[in-house]
């Protein structure tokens, strides 16, 4: 089961990122990217890197997409008119199609969670045994601002700039033309 939902997510981030180059439309674009950015954080937890995968839907997710989105909502209301015209022919599902596809993921979830219940892998029930688990008491915090502030403070910093790239590239788009 593992690798059918590995192979979904790659499947689904790969198809996704050739619409993304493939289609015209950029608020279509816009929010197939934003698919993309989900199915690579969940690839990275399938790779153990949960920090990483958090890292991933907050500041991709939680803060380059949405300043994309939120300049070309300001920015292109003629293609967000053509987009309401149009939004019946582009992936536009029947409710019985729906209802099947929401089913079959409630099923996946389900079966995963009956299955981890059951087979706990041995890492996790070990460390259980011998008590290296992370209390709700224990203050993780200070041990990641250290780290952020000395061992990945370049990346930190990159992801910094990078952030206000975005924010200014936003801000660029959504201004108004001058009439000339």
């Amino acid at each position: 089961m593992e690798e059918v939902i590995f192979y979904a997510f790659a499947a689904l981030s790969i198809g996704s990122a050739l619409l993304v180059v493939g289609l015209k439309n950029t608020a279509r674009a816009l929010f197939l990217f934003f698919i993309v950015l989900f199915a690579m954080a969940g690839l990275f937890l399938f790779a153990l890197a949960d920090f990483v995968a958090i890292t991933q839907i907050l500041i991709y997710v939680g803060g380059v997409l949405i300043l994309m989105i939120f300049a070309f909502m300001l920015s292109n209301k003629e293609l967000l008119a053509d987009l309401q015209h149009t939004s019946a022919q582009f992936l536009s599902l029947p409710n019985a199609q729906s209802l099947l596809l929401v089913l079959g993921f409630l099923g996946v979830m389900l079966y995963g969670i009956a299955e981890w219940q059951e087979n706990t892998p041995y890492w996790i029930t070990e460390n259980i045994r011998r008590g290296n688990t992370i209390q709700p008491t224990d203050n993780n915090i200070n041990q990641l601002g250290v780290k952020f502030m000395t061992q990945y403070v370049l990346p930190f910093e990159v992801v910094s700039i990078f952030l206000l790239m975005a924010l200014i590239g936003a801000a660029h788009l959504s201004r108004k033309e001058e009439d000339r």
